[in-house]
């Protein structure tokens, strides 16, 4: 028979456990509704000013010339890997290592076996992870959620505009999660550089635009920008993206710790009862033989 102080005992901590669930819950719901609000507002900023780049290289007839968009044999990749700086979001962060798994074991194999995929990681969750599984990291960001904003990530997105400028690596991407809404992230892996140009087709209207300075000059000032915003996005979609599976995490913890002590104030009662009729029946028993 169950120990009922055990059962008590279990019962009382469950019951902690829910209200602590419960309060981050209501935290990152909050939080989520100020980050979608700011991906949200971000997205059409985006989607705009590369749309602007696009034309800007349509009405150049695709004829340009700038060390971002230089085209290289993947010899040497870099994958910038963002995660959370905190647990307790469901797969958020196992997403990510299983996208650099399938990275590593089968895009990238080759230049995984001969060390040449290297990480930059954004978030302490990641960088823990692939640190202990010696991979080779060579910058980490971790103190860039406090207080996100562009002049917080403009410096990372400089430092790795710079490292395929100086030719140290042919290719970077970005594994993340992307934003749909609170119960959904979809995992992404995006190329970052070099930037593709899809040259004008026949057929295809392009924006005839005045350009004063040169085309060439204006596109040299407009894709680091780009390239800036793209990274920005990617924060906000992966912070609002956090919010949402932690928020989504700890309402399933919530309602399985309900379950959990319904569960076991059954258990506490039918332990109760059989302790009660054992009692009983020891009783009658006893005043039985005082009769014989």
């Amino acid at each position: 028979m169950p120990n009922l102080k055990d059962i008590r005992n279990q019962i009382s901590s469950i019951t902690s456990t829910r209200q602590i669930t419960s309060a981050m819950k209501m935290v990152s719901a909050a939080k989520l509704r100020k980050a979608q609000n700011a991906i949200v507002q971000m997205r059409p900023y985006a989607i705009k000013l590369n749309a602007i780049l696009e034309n800007l290289c349509s009405s150049l007839d695709g004829n340009i010339e700038n060390v971002y968009t230089e085209k290289r044999t993947e010899n040497k990749i870099l994958v910038v890997a963002v995660s959370s700086n905190r647990g307790l979001c469901g797969a958020f962060n196992t997403n990510v290592v299983k996208q650099i798994n399938s990275l590593i074991s089968e895009k990238y194999a080759t230049q995984f076996a001969n060390g040449n995929v290297h990480f930059v990681t954004i978030g302490r969750k990641i960088t823990d992870t692939l640190i202990r599984r010696k991979f080779v990291v060579v910058n980490s960001y971790t103190s860039v959620y406090e207080l996100l904003n562009f002049e917080k990530v403009f410096p990372i997105a400089d430092t790795l505009m710079n490292l395929f400028a100086n030719k140290q690596y042919d290719k970077i991407i970005i594994v993340y999660n992307r934003f749909k809404n609170a119960g959904i992230q979809y995992i992404t892996e995006e190329s970052f550089l070099p930037i593709e140009i899809i040259p004008t087709t026949k057929g295809t209207k392009s924006i005839d635009y005045i350009l004063e300075p040169s085309g060439e000059v204006i596109i040299e000032k407009v894709i680091p920008k780009s390239l800036s915003i793209q990274l920005y996005k990617i924060l906000l979609d992966s912070v609002a993206s956090e919010h949402g599976a932690r928020m989504t995490s700890m309402h399933k913890a919530t309602d399985n710790a309900s379950e959990m002590i319904k569960d076991l104030k059954q258990i506490y009662n039918k332990a109760r009862q059989a302790s009660i009729t054992k009692e009983i029946i020891e009783i009658v028993s006893g005043a039985e033989s005082l009769r014989l």
